[in-house]
């Protein structure tokens, strides 16, 4: 029997023996499912064999998460039962046949059933009766190779307008738009969100608790009804023959309409457990095309707008498709493309709209993720490349210096820190100038480093600058150093949209005279008209991208080389607030070097964290205006700004107004949510850290905010919609005073996702340990929420792909130490392709 599927039952019949813990190996089943997933892929002998790895996959990964001992057991019965099936199908000594891979295994004989040795058979329909059309298997053949017939590269057609499609007009060309689609090559990457494989459907009778899943079958009834008052629930009854299964969407009445008795349909979603039974809740759902099910295609789903239906989108993608993917220009090396056996990149773009098979759609893929990477990774070796091109100021670094600056200090500072302030003095002791990445937690001392940073520069003969993201910000920074260094006989400045005209003409004056040391403020700091006589040190306390627009800018303030027109480009620190794990910071931030404070300073309180239900807010209610009529302040965030009719979550803005009116109206309560304008939630801000509000009321834009150290009261509405990284992030905004602190979690959705994400914060105060927890919760896409600023947005790679990933960061160092500006005729393709890539990022040199 093949490894992967004999290993794959020892797996299990352990996992059975331990009482179904989860503890069959080290790191969990879904550990194990990492690794295994590839392997069991490259030993699949059919298309079958491929499906129900990706089916058993699906179910591993998602093990952990399972409710109990009783799930567990389902999951793994049905994974060996799947696995006898596939022996009595292919026989027990079944192997893979060879296949072409870099390193091929020796040539086996693959064993294969007789022909008269079928598949338990499954119940047959009526020719005429379509109704509850049964599922039949496609019988196994190997999957011949696809082919694309070879066309002159024509990226000037592909930069076509929509409408020199056939049959786009105005009104599609404008709704493509709406999907991101501007040009024929931009439409072609809009990519199918899911597939109907409709060679390998799953009959309802087979489904198993928790496995992502298609199926098809008929309505045979549809109801509608009100639940909590304003709420709508429709539910169907789907039949297929084999059985029935109840399907539930939340808060689309208009779903009633359309989902009549009769209606032959199409459902895509996850298996879930209610009262006992397998359930649907919200899948992905159209009507059947009889056709493709009779052809046993690989059917593409597309994302839709308004005025856009499936079936004229697949007409438009099919006609694209056929008439231009031969003519995308292939834009990797031949040599990395066979090195790493990938798809021609014309080929893959075809397969991975209308593949031939699950093979050539996997193959397809591959090319296009790697592609992905690729871009990313030449971006970011081209950034960081260009940044080392330029001159530095090498700082010259006296001991004496670090040793006044600890005797300012009225505390000791931890290992982390000294570890962070060596490595940055290494930096600034080069002439490369320094481009740092300075991570971490919440409240571990990121900016006593910036400071020690500060005044080393200082003190070898340059000026130092501070960005923060917001005036009050710059404020707070300015107020903390300016007491701590100024003992040192540094002079700094504050400089915002907000200081007055003539304090600001004098502050010019100084820093161009070199008379102030160090100026805090906002990005102001690199406009024309402020200029430094001799900027040796930037830092920028914002947890996004530097951009290379204000690269550009700080590199022009740097110092003057001799009185030559070459500027020295000043050294980098950029501060990030938000703890992104480990396995991502080389993808994210591949053109900066990566310092980590990972210790918090001794006697810093714990954050008491509780997870409170729904029927439980009236209790943190109170909680909060104790704590107010004790003299401490509160927050209370929401999820989102306004209603929706898509998720039910409180608007801020009208809950605002009810509690200040229902609740809490002896109190004062400010806003501030997204919506507002800038010195509108500067305001805001402002008064409740002067304590002329009691409680702030506020959506995601207090997540990295000011330090208010008189505030212990953190209640987040919707808690389970927000991911852990974030939720940590606003339990921060508390905890800053001398006063104990508390986070209160409201969830209003206990589904066993959100338990598991609300129960590891409520056991930790350890920011890396909930973002690595989150990104294995709810995997890269949400964990990052909207696209960081400067990263590109990826639309089929995964950031956690660490093995693909390594493999394009490696071919685009060597790329770029043999072609550093992409400038040989063989890379012409390729260097536009890098262009346009990180062009929407704004992030492009």
């Amino acid at each position: 029997m093949a490894r992967a599927f004999s290993r794959l039952e020892r797996v299990l019949d352990l996992e059975a023996q331990q009482g179904y813990q989860n503890k069959a190996v080290v790191g969990g089943i879904r550990q194990f499912a990492v690794f295994w997933v590839e392997q069991a892929r490259e030993e699949a002998v059919d298309e079958a064999d491929k499906a129900f790895v990706e089916q058993t996959s699906e179910v591993l990964m998602d093990y952990g998460r399972l409710p109990g001992t009783e799930a567990r057991q389902k999951a793994v019965e049905s994974i060996k039962a799947g696995i006898q099936k596939r022996k009595e199908r292919l026989g027990e000594d079944n192997t893979p046949p060879k296949k072409e891979r870099r390193q091929p295994p020796p040539k086996q004989e693959v064993k294969q059933a007789p022909p008269q040795q079928k598949q338990e058979p499954e119940p047959e329909a009526d020719e005429d009766d379509e109704d509850d059309l049964p599922i039949k298997r496609e019988e196994t053949r190997e999957e011949e190779a696809p082919t694309l017939p070879w066309a002159n590269p024509d990226p000037e057609g592909l930069s076509q307008s929509l409408q020199s499609i056939k049959g786009v007009g105005p009104k599609i060309a404008e709704n493509l738009n709406k999907l991101g689609a501007n040009t024929i090559w931009e439409l072609l990457y809009i990519f199918p969100r899911r597939y109907d494989d409709y060679s390998l459907m799953k009959p309802i009778k087979d489904l198993v608790y928790g496995e992502q899943v298609t199926i098809i079958g008929t309505i045979w009834e549809t109801r509608s009804r009100k639940v909590r008052g304003t709420q709508t629930l429709v539910q169907s009854i789907i039949n297929d023959g084999s059985g029935s299964v109840q399907v539930t969407w939340f808060n689309q009445p208009w779903l009633a309409e359309k989902l009549k008795a009769g209606l032959q349909i199409v459902i895509s979603g996850k298996t879930e457990l209610y009262l006992g039974r397998l359930v649907f809740n919200s899948p992905e759902w159209e009507p059947l095309s009889i056709e493709p099910l009779k052809t046993r295609r690989i059917v593409p789903v597309y994302p839709l707008t308004q005025g856009l239906n499936s079936n004229k989108m697949r007409d438009i993608m099919r006609n694209t498709v056929n008439r231009w993917t031969p003519h995308i220009p292939e834009t990797l090396p031949e040599a990395i493309r066979k090195r790493q056996d990938l798809y021609p990149l014309p080929l893959a773009v075809n397969q991975v709209h209308f593949p031939q098979g699950q093979k050539a759609l996997h193959d397809a893929r591959r090319r296009i993720v790697f592609d992905e990477l690729f871009l990313l990774q030449l971006g970011m070796q081209s950034f960081k490349q260009e940044w080392q091109s330029h001159s530095g100021q090498p700082l010259l670094v006296e001991t004496a210096v670090l040793d006044d600056f600890r005797s300012t200090l009225p505390y000791t500072l931890t290992g982390a820190q000294e570890r962070v302030i060596g490595e940055i003095i290494t930096d600034l002791s080069q002439n490369i100038p320094m481009n740092r990445l300075l991570q971490g937690d919440v409240g571990s001392g990121k900016t006593v480093v910036a400071a020690a940073a500060m005044v080393v520069a200082v003190k070898a003969g340059v000026q130092a600058a501070l960005m923060a993201p917001t005036e009050i910000l710059a404020e707070q920074h300015f107020s903390g150093l300016s007491n701590l260094l100024t003992p040192l006989g540094i002079n700094v400045c504050l400089l915002t949209g907000s200081t007055p005209a003539a304090e600001k003409e004098q502050i010019y004056a100084g820093l161009a005279d070199g008379s102030i040391h160090i100026a805090i403020g906002t990005h102001a700091l690199i406009q024309e008209g402020v200029n430094f006589q001799k900027l040796g040190l930037a830092v920028i306390d914002e947890q996004h991208r530097f951009g290379v627009d204000q690269r550009q800018a700080l590199r022009e303030k740097g110092a003057v080389v001799n009185g030559s027109e070459e500027t020295i480009t000043p050294h980098v620190l950029v501060m990030s607030a938000t703890p992104i794990p480990r396995t991502l910071a080389l993808s994210l931030y591949g053109d900066l070097d990566f310092s980590v404070l990972d210790e918090l300073p001794p006697g810093r309180q714990e954050i008491k964290t509780r997870w409170l239900r729904t029927s439980e807010r009236e209790r943190a209610y109170a909680f909060a205006r104790r704590q107010v009529e004790a003299g401490r302040q509160a927050y209370i965030i929401y999820p989102l700004v306004e209603e929706s009719d898509k998720i039910d979550a409180k608007a801020a803005v009208e809950e605002h107004e009810r509690l200040q009116t229902q609740v809490f109206p002896n109190l004062k309560l400010g806003l501030v949510h997204g919506r507002l304008k800038a010195n509108e939630k500067e305001a805001a801000m402002r008064a409740f850290y002067a304590g002329e509000t009691n409680i702030l009321v506020a959506t995601s834009v207090i997540e990295v905010g000011v330090d208010v150290p008189n505030s212990t009261v953190m209640i987040i509405e919707g808690a389970n919609r927000f991911g852990l990284a974030q939720l940590h992030q606003f339990r921060g905004r508390v905890g800053r005073g001398e006063h104990q602190s508390y986070c209160l979690l409201i969830a209003d959705n206990e589904s066993t996702e959100a338990e598991e994400r609300l129960s590891a914060l409520e056991k930790t105060n350890d920011g890396f340990a909930l973002a690595e927890k989150d990104l294995e919760i709810r995997g890269p896409g949400e964990f990052f929420g909207r696209r960081q600023s400067g990263i590109p947005e990826l639309q089929m790679a995964s950031i956690l792909d660490m093995e693909m990933l390594a493999i394009a960061r490696q071919e685009a160092e060597l790329l770029i130490q043999a072609d550093p500006k992409l400038e040989k005729e063989e890379h012409h393709y390729l260097q536009a392709r890098v262009q346009k890539f990180w062009e929407k990022s704004g992030d492009i040199s």
